[in-house]
């Protein structure tokens, strides 16, 4: 059942009802004992409870509810039961769980309003109590009761309530006028001689939750129920407080915006009595402005723009501080806020992007694959940040566009090389005359979303200068612990860019500052094989470069012998963008030569015995720079920029009677280091077997090629057998290559690069190497194609070296 406001149910209920009543029925229901019958049918609401002296309407829909109202009113004489349901069932069954305290109501009057649903309007009397149920399962439900009457004792702390009740009441009158008339009728007429009905009709009035007002109803005692009554009213009063105030905010937003909307209306008749354009926005900040509202900003931005677009709106065109604050305001409303690409999450799509655009490099796919799929897992990117380590030519920048590609994103590079100037990175304040943001902010205004892939190229070429720190700026930029809220100097408000991917590429880790290293996981690209490098131009570049110089497919075509030359004898660099260039230089000659004939030639074979004509002598020759063994000479492998190679390293001497030592070739510190520790070790190990060679004479030790820098302790044990082999005077094996740091005890310790390496001596035809025992893992873990035909032997100390160096069928020589 729903109770109804009393005044507007009794307008609908006719003028019959207002006839039956009287001031003493509402003011002072009196209920004889003979009619208060021991059992009463029980008739349930979900609503609020009733409490007596009310006047009500109660609308009761149930199956049969026309029934049940019809033998209340025939057999109980209209007197029944009303109680609250206190659980959440309300099917109006058996199942209800109904309050133990409820009102006799008297039905006066039953209007119909549907099959199973009647209005009923009728008088509460007094409190009954349901003692114990009486009917059968089913409706309608029977109840012995018992009544409670309100005592009619005042007392004057029950007076002094009384009071405090009115008061608290007149203050929520005059706050909300709401039930104003009801409240005070009941205020004026408050008679202390009956507390227990003015309790009553306040409490119905009151917006108290359901359950808090059955306990009003149960409460017997009349002082008891004064102090809850107390305590409700004042909570409806801090309720009126609250929403007055309330009120009164949106009332001063609504006046302020109508204000604002007729002063535009007034600005706008204006300017139509001037002859301007009143359709069109009246000042820049007004566009400014329309574009910013249609912005999710973050709260922090919203307040710095508005406080711009104030200052714009206040400036003219001709003030200088005009521009500059139309410039940041453009660039905020271009920023991506919030806009984000949607990453594609399959795998295998990105497996065959990166398979379709490089060939080999399994490795680094398989790392690149391992990176992708925990950025589609986690489904953001704060903490991945790649650093492609490699030679220039093997692909760093394509693998970037590759994994911008497999996950649906956008890409963007920009050269941090040369860069010594920290605004670059962070922007310039806007203070300074042209200041402007940053790279990165820049980056993102043109992708237009908030999640691209960015590529900080040759990031170990950063400089420093007197304009600050590049590298230390990229430290917040690459650190996901701070980039969430990256505040770039030219923007001065945050901008989370911690859903960007960053690449960074470089050449070697040297240069590369440790903190910014630490942020990177790093990922090595080393050089191709020849056969690598084969294929890779058969499949990609011929193409390429065909289509680029107009060309078509199949017009000139390059026989297998004729790129392996190129290879071999014309582009040995670890990558192929050498390589590439050959191509495109060959093309430009057929291309010329067809010009000058003035007639077609094609289509073009180019074989390896052509080469010459159109690239010139061979630029490489065999590294190999001595035809017959000489003693003092040994092969060494170097790991540089460009990728692994041979190194030659040189020893010769002249007998003066005294030992001495040096050595040239651009040496650094920590190379001059191991030729030092070489020659002590050598030394040390002739003097055990009575050999004084080194003793008496002045030895020269040289690393080709003089004008190279070259530097790091990997060719120690290279050194030591040049100058072993140099005071034995027995040539080194033929078609042996080592490296590896050594001791003083003649330990030899692993070295890095080792893949680098192996690739430089393949690149020569060199298959007798030799490595130090700490890098036998390392070997293992190589693909097989790069380990493939060698000939790989480890050392643990130089006794080993000595002991391959010279196998016992040349221990007579």
């Amino acid at each position: 059942m729903k109770e109804r406001n009393p005044e507007q149910s009794l307008k609908k209920s006719g003028h019959k009802a207002k006839e039956n009543r009287t001031d003493k029925d509402e003011k002072h229901p009196e209920v004889p004992a003979r009619v208060r019958p021991d059992t009463l049918v029980v008739l349930t609401t979900d609503q609020r409870p009733l409490f007596p002296g009310l006047t009500v309407p109660i609308s009761f829909g149930k199956p049969g509810a026309p029934e049940i109202i019809r033998s209340i009113v025939e057999d109980d004489g209209g007197y029944c039961a009303v109680v609250l349901v206190t659980g959440d069932h309300t099917g109006g069954g058996p199942g209800e769980k109904l309050a133990t305290m409820g009102s006799l109501f008297q039905i006066r009057q039953v209007v119909p309003l549907g099959q199973d649903t009647v209005q009923v309007l009728g008088q509460s009397l007094v409190r009954c109590e349901l003692v114990r149920k009486i009917s059968a399962e089913g409706l309608p439900q029977r109840w012995r009761v018992r009544y409670h009457d309100d005592l009619s004792t005042t007392t004057p702390d029950l007076r002094a309530y009384m009071m405090a009740i009115a008061s608290e009441v007149k203050q929520v009158i005059n706050i909300n006028s709401h039930f104003k008339e009801q409240i005070n009728m009941i205020i004026n007429d408050l008679n202390y001689d009956v507390p227990g009905l003015t309790l009553d009709m306040l409490a119905n009035i009151l917006s108290s939750d359901r359950r808090v007002l059955q306990r009003l109803l149960e409460a017997v005692d009349i002082a008891e129920r004064a102090k809850e009554v107390l305590l409700l009213a004042k909570q409806e009063l801090e309720v009126a407080r609250l929403q007055q105030s309330i009120n009164e905010q949106i009332t001063e937003k609504v006046t302020r915006q109508q204000r604002e909307f007729f002063l535009r209306e007034q600005l706008r008749v204006i300017k139509q009595e001037l002859g301007m354009d009143a359709d069109a926005p009246a000042t820049e900040a007004e566009s400014l402005e329309e574009r910013l509202a249609a912005i999710a900003l973050p709260q922090e931005v919203r307040t710095v723009v508005n406080l711009e677009l104030q200052k714009l709106s206040t400036l003219t065109a001709q003030s200088p501080e005009f521009n500059v604050a139309r410039s940041y305001l453009e660039l905020v409303a271009d920023l991506p806020w919030g806009v984000f690409s949607e990453d594609r999450t399959s795998i295998k799509r990105a497996r065959a992007i990166l398979n379709k655009a490089h060939y080999g490099l399994d490795d680094v796919k398989n790392a690149i694959l391992e990176l992708m799929s925990t950025i589609i897992r986690r489904g953001r990117v704060a903490g991945s940040i790649v650093c492609l380590v490699g030679p220039p030519g093997v692909g760093k920048t394509s693998i970037g566009h590759s994994v911008a590609e497999a996950l649906g994103r956008k890409f963007y590079r920009f050269s941090v090389g040369g860069m010594r100037d920290e605004a670059e990175i962070k922007g310039h304040r806007r203070t300074y005359i042209g200041a402007m943001p940053g790279k990165l902010i820049q980056a993102l205004r043109r992708v237009e979303v908030a999640n691209p892939v960015i590529m900080l190229d040759e990031i170990d070429k950063l400089g420093t200068s007197q304009q600050g720190d590049p590298a230390s700026a990229l430290l917040e930029v690459l650190d996901p612990e701070q980039n969430s809220k990256f505040v770039d100097h030219y923007l001065d408000v945050p901008f989370d860019i911690s859903n960007v991917l960053f690449i960074a590429t470089a050449n070697s880790l040297d240069t590369i500052p440790q903190p910014l290293l630490d942020r990177m996981e790093v990922i090595r690209l080393s050089g191709y094989l020849q056969q690598e490098k084969l294929e890779i131009a058969k499949r990609y570049l011929v193409g390429k470069q065909l289509g680029e110089l107009g060309f078509e497919q199949g017009d000139v075509r390059f026989t297998r012998s004729a790129l392996l030359a190129m290879i071999d004898s014309y582009a040995r660099e670890a990558g192929v963008r050498g390589l590439e260039k050959l191509i495109r230089k060959t093309l430009r000659k057929v291309s010329l030569r067809q010009a000058e004939l003035d007639r077609d030639l094609l289509p073009v074979t180019v074989d390896k015995d052509d080469l010459a004509a159109y690239l010139g002598p061979p630029t490489f020759s065999t590294e190999e720079l001595y035809n017959q063994q000489v003693p003092g000479v040994a092969l060494g492998l170097a790991y540089t920029s460009m990728g692994g190679s041979t190194l030659y390293i040189e020893a010769t001497s002249i007998e003066t009677g005294s030992a001495s030592f040096r050595y040239t070739g651009q040496l650094g510190d920590v190379m001059k280091e191991s030729a030092d520790i070489a020659y002590t070790y050598v030394r040390s190990l002739l003097a055990g077997s009575g050999n004084d060679f080194l003793n008496t004479r002045a030895v020269h030790l040289h690393v080709p090629a003089g004008a190279t820098p070259k530097d790091g302790p990997s060719a120690g044990i290279t050194m030591a057998l040049a100058l072993y082999s140099l005071a034995v005077g027995k040539p080194i094996r033929r078609a042996l290559a080592m490296t590896g740091e050594l001791t003083l005890t003649g330990k030899v310790l692993p070295i890095g690069g080792l893949r680098e390496k192996i690739i430089g001596a393949r690149r020569v035809k060199i298959k007798h190497l030799i490595f130090p025992k700490g890098n036998r893992l390392d070997f293992d873990e190589l693909p097989s194609y790069v380990t493939k035909g060698l000939d790989a032997h480890f050392a643990d100390y130089f006794s080993d070296v000595l002991a391959y160096a010279y196998p016992p069928k040349a221990s007579g020589r």
